[in-house]
């Protein structure tokens, strides 16, 4: 863009400079000069509207090898700057498709407003893999900024939550600005896929939970009534917020609060809690242990066995707990 810049400015100069030569030399009008700079820099030739003394004709030669040189130069520019950028785009839109067509186990963000921008960020620093649909260009242009993969489209139509990847999702998260929209995704998106799980922001008016759930969603979440309790409970209890906040977003403490499931190989699978080593080799605490049936067991005691399937809630440091993650 700043070469085009420069070209213009060098074709304004260069028509000022040949205007003044031709008022000067030959005594024309601004209007004839102008006309007569014009037509000889763009090599029109449609005759001399002044007539050309020898020195007028000296000067024309002049112009015409400073001038045609700058136009050829601004047309190619603007020509490049046009071609390259509409390549661009359909390259980069081509390579996206692939890039989003390539993944498996992903999330699905619908919707890339001031909730959804949080979920990406999360989504980013935990290493998950996601996609947003979005149908704002505008958003969709911050989101490549971003880094984030993106689809530019409606996210309850079939053809868009197919391009996204849904067969092949792990989740859906529907965060769009309206329950109505968010109920249209899910309807959408649980059609296409029976087993996928949903999660929806619901915006807390009366009965909107309901239809959501309805709709097929796993689990609702309403922004604003979590706000509220999290402002109660920092009021009533927070110390006990700002543990939690520092155990699940890290903090001065260095803790996190993070689950991880057993697999049917793990060394840890088929051994008591006393046996597991968690606490001794990991420096770990398991504050809960949630089973493949459901059924979730708070501080386990010594003797309680862990399972293939079993979701170990931990308590502890970063790096204790990537090291758990390879054993399991």
């Amino acid at each position: 863009m700043q070469k085009i810049f420069f070209g213009v400015f060098m074709l304004f100069v260069i028509l000022s400079i040949g205007t003044s030569g031709y008022m000067i030399i030959e005594n024309g009008s601004f209007l004839d000069s102008l006309y007569m700079s014009v037509i000889t820099i763009t090599t029109v030739g449609y005759g001399e509207i002044v007539h050309l003394s020898p020195t007028g004709k000296y000067f024309t030669i002049f112009l015409i090898l400073i001038g045609v040189g700058f136009v050829l130069y601004l047309v190619g520019e603007v020509t490049e700057s046009m071609v390259e950028g509409g390549l661009r785009k359909i390259m980069g839109r081509n390579n996206m498709e692939k890039r989003v067509a390539a993944l498996k186990n992903h999330y699905i963000v619908c919707g890339f407003g001031r909730i959804g921008k949080v979920i990406c960020k999360n989504f980013k620093e935990s290493k998950l893999p996601f996609v947003i649909v979005e149908s704002d260009p505008n958003e969709v242009q911050k989101i490549d900024e971003l880094g984030y993969l993106a689809l530019l489209g409606n996210a309850s139509s079939d053809d868009m939550l197919l391009k996204a990847g849904l067969k092949e999702a792990k989740g859906l998260i529907a965060v769009v600005s309206s329950d109505a929209e968010n109920v249209y995704i899910i309807l959408s998106a649980r059609g296409l896929n029976a087993n996928l799980f949903i999660m929806a922001r619901s915006s807390g008016a009366e009965g909107s939970e309901t239809k959501l759930l309805r709709a097929g969603a796993d689990k609702v979440i309403s922004p604003y009534f979590i706000g509220a309790c999290r402002m109660a409970q920092l009021a009533v209890r927070p110390t006990v917020v700002d543990f939690l906040d520092l155990t699940v977003h890290g903090g001065e403490l260095g803790l996190r609060l993070e689950e991880l499931r057993v697999s049917d190989h793990s060394t840890l699978a088929n051994k008591r809690l006393m046996d597991s080593g968690l606490r001794k080799e990991y420096d770990l605490i398991v504050v809960a242990i949630k089973r493949e049936q459901g059924e979730m067991q708070f501080n386990p005691q010594p003797q309680t066995l862990i399972l293939p399937g079993d979701i170990l809630v931990v308590l502890g440091e970063h790096e204790h707990i990537t090291a758990l993650e390879k054993q399991l």
